[in-house]
């Protein structure tokens, strides 16, 4: 080890807590999470088999926690918001979050209300359970209660059950669980550098922390202020604000952020922030920049390349591309726009075919031609990667929504602007996003037509495109979408209710073959609408036969010959555009 490389000045001090001491230390605030640490991420299963281990005497690991002097502050651990007061050894859980912050919340009457946490003892069965949600039975009992003696006792005098060998259990249960021991190094250190070190390292090893995560530990600053500076989470947060597009997940935004700063995203993250970057800036100017970065791009995306939500786009990398062209011209012309359009769609149809399906060759290759200060000369190194691909076609067959196929799929209907099936209203982003939320695919809004087929020739197009709708609005679904589809409404006048099933690729023929039942008929005329309306889609935003013209003050005229006329050049050819 290099004599400049930082070391602690002390070994850890090793030391043994049982929750009947460490779980009222958290409640009182003096168990804290830095803000380097990633959020919570267990589930219900999590959480009761972490109660199972213990009361079966497994062990669940060490504890790694961070003494130093803290103030007076409110804090978060889990649901439970605590005021915690000033003092001189807090516990900052560099490893063990997880399991502190479910102890903490599962133990206490306020966190054990709300899932993960509301773990309840079956008495009669011997096992931890989550809370049923009509209430509990005689013989089940709310982990707060079973971790107070007192209250124990209290509970079994008054709406226990009468068995006597229950109290007896609980009693032992009760008895594990405020006496069971938990292994602790206690790491006395004010220098912030040695913790994220320590932390980076434990990380590297059994269950990994992702990218984005290790990052913001490496780079998190001082624990004093850090609500007021951006972070990946918080950048995620304000792009889906300001441009309704859905939350970007945070290793995106990661990978936007490093190919902002230089042609390769998937480089090594160690260390980003003292090697030399395409941009001479603070770590907090790095982050408010690639914020501007994403929203312009999320705005090419949402205006001119028709890609309404994060759910519809077709591959991740391609954001992080976008997002480094836009750092770097971030007022393109409208011929670079209209190139650019037809990079997004063609290497959304023939990208795989291209890179081989990888986000690091796709992200990497790309990133790698945007150079600085020659937008032109960038985006006709980009539109020539997709020279000589071999074009394929979008599967219909088979629609699901976290398949590319069908995100697809999606933007084309999209650009139909599908109407509600209850006002005639075309959708907007705002419907969709009301939908949508956080949602990681479609699904909400793509109901079946048919949920249930007969027979072997209408089952192969149960999981077809024409077997379902887009409908991006927040409204009540028919239970039979088929028979709601056929009948004339009274509400509506029949030139609306034809304009709504236009928007949803459903013709005359199609409306036809929905009120015999002929349903085979149906979705092969649809099938067919979508296939068609598909292709002409596409071949509008990726404009395969047109030539990439740069910009025509890139092209290389001698001022000295006759000045050119419209009639010269008719500006109306997209060619030239």
């Amino acid at each position: 080890m290099s004599g400049t490389e930082p070391s602690l000045d002390t070994q850890p001090s090793a030391d043994t807590y049982e929750l009947g001491t460490l779980v009222p230390l958290a409640w009182e605030g003096k168990v804290r999470v830095p803000h380097f640490q990633r959020g919570f991420r267990w589930k219900s299963k999590d959480v009761l088999r972490l109660f199972d281990s213990i009361v079966r005497g497994y062990p669940i690991g060490n504890l790694l926690l961070w003494v130093r002097r803290s103030p007076a502050d409110t804090i978060k651990l889990g649901n439970l918001e605590i005021d915690a007061p000033a003092t001189d050894e807090a516990f900052w859980v560099v490893d063990g979050q997880q399991r502190l912050t479910s102890l903490a919340n599962a133990l206490s009457v306020e966190g054990n209300k709300h899932a993960p946490f509301n773990v309840v003892y079956d008495l009669k069965d011997e096992k931890f359970i989550e809370a049923p949600r009509n209430g509990l039975e005689a013989h089940q009992i709310d982990v707060p209660t079973l971790f107070n003696g007192r209250r124990l006792l209290s509970w079994f005098r008054t709406q226990g059950p009468n068995a006597e060998d229950y109290y007896d259990k609980a009693e032992v249960v009760s008895t594990k669980l405020r006496q069971y021991k938990v292994p602790a190094y206690l790491v006395r250190q004010d220098d912030l550098k040695i913790l994220t070190d320590i932390f980076d390292r434990m990380n590297s090893h059994g269950r990994k922390l992702n990218r984005a995560e290790i990052f913001s530990a490496l780079n998190s600053g001082i624990e004093e202020g850090f609500q007021d500076r951006l972070n990946f989470s918080t950048i995620a947060d304000n792009v889906a604000s300001e441009t309704l597009f859905g939350t970007i997940d945070v290793n995106t935004v990661l990978a936007a952020f490093l190919a902002r700063r230089g042609p390769d995203p998937t480089r090594e993250i160690r260390g980003e922030m003292s090697r030399q970057a395409e941009f001479d800036e603070d770590e907090q100017t790095a982050y408010s920049q690639v914020q501007d970065a994403l929203v312009r791009a999320v705005t090419f995306l949402i205006e001119e390349a028709g890609v309404p939500h994060i759910v519809m786009l077709p591959y991740r990398a391609q954001l992080v591309v976008l997002a480094r062209f836009f750092a770097h011209f971030p007022s393109p012309g409208n011929n670079s726009l209209r190139l650019l359009r037809r990079l997004f769609w063609r290497l959304s149809v023939d990208g795989p075919t291209i890179f081989r399906g990888s986000f690091t060759t796709f992200s990497r290759t790309l990133c790698s031609r945007i150079k600085p200060g020659d937008e032109d000369g960038s985006l006709q190194a980009l539109l020539n990667t997709t020279k000589g691909a071999v074009r394929s076609r979008p599967s219909l067959q088979q629609f699901r929504t976290n398949d590319a196929s069908t995100r697809i799929t999606l933007c084309s209907w999209w650009a139909l602007r599908p109407r509600s099936l209850e006002t005639g209203d075309p959708a907007d982003l705002q419907s969709l996003s009301s939908l949508l939320g956080d949602e990681q695919t479609a699904a909400l809004a793509t109901p079946y037509v048919y949920p249930r087929l007969q027979g072997k020739k209408e089952r192969e197009m149960r999981l077809a495109a024409a077997n379902r709708l887009f409908i991006p609005f927040d409204e009540m679904r028919p239970t039979e979408m088929s028979r709601f589809l056929s009948m004339p409404r009274i509400d509506i006048s029949a030139p609306l209710q034809e304009m709504i099933l236009r928007s949803h690729l459903i013709g005359e023929q199609a409306v036809e073959a929905l009120a015999r039942d002929d349903r085979s008929e149906f979705l092969r005329v649809r099938q067919e609408s979508i296939q068609s309306h598909l292709e002409s889609f596409l071949g509008r935003m990726a404009e395969w036969d047109y030539e990439d013209t740069p910009t025509l003050d890139q092209m290389d005229l001698d001022d000295d010959e006759e000045e050119l006329t419209e009639q010269d050049f008719d500006l109306s050819d997209d060619r030239l555009r």
